[in-house]
């Protein structure tokens, strides 16, 4: 995604975008599957976790990720395809292989719909699956 693009989501969501924005947003964006803050740090040296934390901080609230709590080792972050900065329009189902410990975007599983008793407000949902994927079932044998 080039700078451009980036900087137009950011703006389409309220998000100043400054260069650390930019790289953490060129980051997640560039990614094939939900980043932990470790991984972000190890892919983007020129920032500090410091740095990264805030850019991820103000990108949840503006519903520009996803924070997903994988059950593993803490909390993957990945870009949000909605176009709203007030709710998220594009929940999925994620899937946490038990072996390798990642995490993968299941996009065409929807997040089922629950009906939840009076008085109870949804803030997020966080939808895991969790097993082994395809690549270490076939290593197992």
């Amino acid at each position: 995604m080039d700078t451009k693009s980036i900087e137009e989501i950011l703006a389409g969501h309220g998000v100043k975008p400054t260069a650390n924005r930019i790289l953490v947003m060129r980051c997640l964006a560039a990614a094939e599957r939900p980043m932990s803050l470790a991984e972000l740090e190890c892919k983007i040296l020129s920032i500090d976790k410091s740095g990264i934390f805030r850019a991820l901080a103000v990108f949840k609230e503006k519903h520009l990720v996803h924070v997903l709590e994988d059950g593993g080792d803490g909390v993957r972050y990945e870009v949000c395809r909605s176009h709203d900065s007030d709710t998220d329009d594009d929940q999925h189902a994620h899937f946490y292989c038990e072996r390798c410990r990642h995490t993968f975007c299941l996009e065409d599983i929807s997040v089922p719909q629950v009906e939840l008793p009076g008085g109870y407000r949804v803030s997020s949902v966080n939808y895991m699956i969790k097993g082994i994927c395809p690549d270490c079932a076939r290593r197992q044998g």
